[in-house]
């Protein structure tokens, strides 16, 4: 089991480490009071207070800190794009103008606390002000990537039943044409320097707005956030998150995974539209009091995040496992990283052969995250003995855990299917062993049965990529007349060995697995693909790949 992903319970959150990983030594600590009182109810050594709010409970604590001079000067926000444009704001700038923001949600928007919006937002600060706006008044915030297209919009208008919708000139004629079937919209705002006919311009209402709001006092519990699924099966769910969700769930893994203090430059390049970019680039660095570092990079550019992490005093780096696998291919060490002291990433697992690249090449480990596991249970419910394999799963009896998500919003089917006993079923299927750690296997529908042995995807991908030919790889099932499904493999070649001969590389390949991980494991089928489906998030989409090889398209 070398192969597979590992790991070690902690109580609030959870990394991940094999064999050849580094175990996480908390070493730079700067502790503030703050953090620390918040990671205490993650702990459950304080119960979760019955109203919370992070825009008052939290930034406008670290503003008070920057005013008394407790806190380093660093900015709490530093935006940047290719044209060299800087913006930066302190926690007192961020109140001042997030204040603002929200007298422009609750006067010419006419929203009120508890009503929703959707923010479809590239990498720009007013995504960032808008997110706290609606913390500010109690307003539901309701992110998506720039990518979504008319129907999509369309679908999340009408399920969510929003008042608002928040985007760019990019989309605006996407929103104006699925308008006539929306009855619930109140205000359609636009962050452009020009205007449009029916939209409100935000900017322009944020100039002249009242700096002075008073902050909603919001219960715990009290919906925040509404993130929309991948829609893996059927249509998008809406899984709704609450204050004390985020906004106090994050303070261990703060401080225990990403190393956070106040004196951190942390970037996150993960798109607006992913609920990683919530995590990584609003409540984990904010409630640490550090500096959120955003570029705009509009598309992913291997390049631009070399010369930013380069140019910039960026002391923690955060990036999709695919970003890895592309910037270890690089000649990492033709760059200075001179502030760089921390990496990770998350989402899905990384190869340990980037590991070892990664740290060859910079000298710094990447700390891998995994979030929401408890325990392995069967298909009943009951709890496992160690060295059996079974679904990774969250206890929610008798006390749901405050941090996981509330509901899938309107559908009580969706959110009842995901419970099983006494526990919440993640998707995600592990073994434990004997000494208390963990073991990843993959998700649920993505693990290969082929006569009668069990065959996780990732370790399969894994023993690929160490081979020079392989850029990255996406594991499948694929059927057999014999052994009902077999393994197969879509590879990404490097450019050196595109022109070798596919019949003979592929049995190279194949020869090269049965060496490095149990010869069953091997891919009995591989085709050389130039790309591979991925989220807007990064990550493979191997469910693609699957339908296609089982006539689901």
């Amino acid at each position: 089991m070398k192969s597979l992903s590992k790991l070690k319970i902690l109580k609030s959150m959870w990394t991940l480490k094999s064999f050849c990983r580094p175990v996480h030594k908390v070493t730079r600590h700067l502790a503030s009071q703050i953090t620390s009182h918040y990671e205490s109810i993650n702990r459950y050594e304080l119960e979760v207070p019955e109203h919370f709010n992070f825009a008052n409970d939290v930034l406008d604590k670290w503003a008070q800190l920057e005013k008394d001079g407790k806190r380093p000067a660093n900015p709490a926000f530093w935006w940047v794009n290719d044209k060299k444009d800087e913006v930066k704001w302190s926690f007192k700038e961020l109140g001042l103008l997030s204040r603002k923001a929200a007298n422009v949600l609750s006067d010419p928007c006419s929203l009120q606390r508890g009503d929703r919006i959707i923010v479809i937002l590239p990498r720009i600060p007013e995504w960032w002000l808008l997110n706290v706006a609606c913390m500010r008044t109690g307003i539901v915030f309701i992110p998506g990537t720039s990518l979504l297209t008319a129907k999509d919009i369309s679908y999340r208008l009408q399920a969510s039943r929003a008042k608002a919708i928040v985007v760019t000139d990019a989309l605006a004629p996407a929103v104006d044409s699925v308008m006539p079937g929306d009855h619930f919209l109140k205000a359609k705002l636009l962050i452009s320097n020009s205007s449009r006919d029916g939209w409100l311009n935000f900017n322009e209402l944020l100039k002249v707005a009242s700096a002075d709001h008073h902050c909603v006092k919001t219960k715990s519990q009290e919906p925040m956030v509404i993130y929309f699924t991948s829609g893996s099966t059927g249509s998008p769910k809406m899984a709704e998150h609450s204050h004390s969700s985020y906004g106090i769930g994050f303070a261990a893994s703060s401080r225990h995974w990403l190393n956070l203090t106040p004196l951190d430059i942390f970037w996150n390049t993960s798109d607006t539209g992913w609920v990683k970019s919530a995590w990584s680039s609003v409540f984990s660095p904010w409630i640490a009091g550090s500096c959120v570092f955003v570029h705009h990079m509009p598309q992913f550019e291997l390049t631009t995040i070399l010369n930013t992490l380069s140019s910039y005093p960026i002391t923690t780096f955060c990036t999709a496992p695919t970003a890895f696998r592309m910037l270890v291919r690089q000649d990492l060490t033709s760059y200075k990283f001179m502030s760089l002291q921390h990496c990770v990433t998350g989402g899905e697992p990384l190869n340990p052969e980037v590991m070892v690249q990664w740290k060859t090449q910079t000298g710094l480990d990447i700390y891998e995250g995994y979030g929401q596991s408890e325990t392995i249970v069967d298909e009943q419910g009951n709890i496992l003995p160690s060295g059996e394999e079974g679904d990774i799963a969250i206890r929610i009896k008798p006390r749901r855990p405050f941090c996981l998500f509330t509901q899938y919003l309107d559908n009580p089917e969706k959110t009842a299917s995901t419970e099983r006993g006494d526990f919440y079923i993640t998707g995600d299927r592990g073994i434990m062993d004997k000494e208390g750690y963990f073991w990843f296997v993959g998700r649920s529908d993505d693990v290969i049965n082929s006569s009668g042995y069990r065959i996780g995807p990732f370790e399969v991908e894994s023993a690929l990529i160490e081979h020079p030919a392989v850029v990255e790889s996406a594991v499948v099932s694929s059927p057999d007349s014999i052994r009902g499904e077999v393994v197969k493999a879509f590879v990404v070649l490097s450019p050196d060995f595109t022109l070798r001969d596919p019949e003979k590389l592929a049995a190279e390949l194949q020869e090269h697995v049965k060496k490095v991980t149990a010869p069953y494991k091997y891919p009995r089928k591989v085709e050389f693909v130039q790309e591979l489906p991925k989220t807007v998030a990064g990550k493979i989409q191997r469910k693609v790949l699957r339908n296609k090889e089982w006539g689901r398209d």
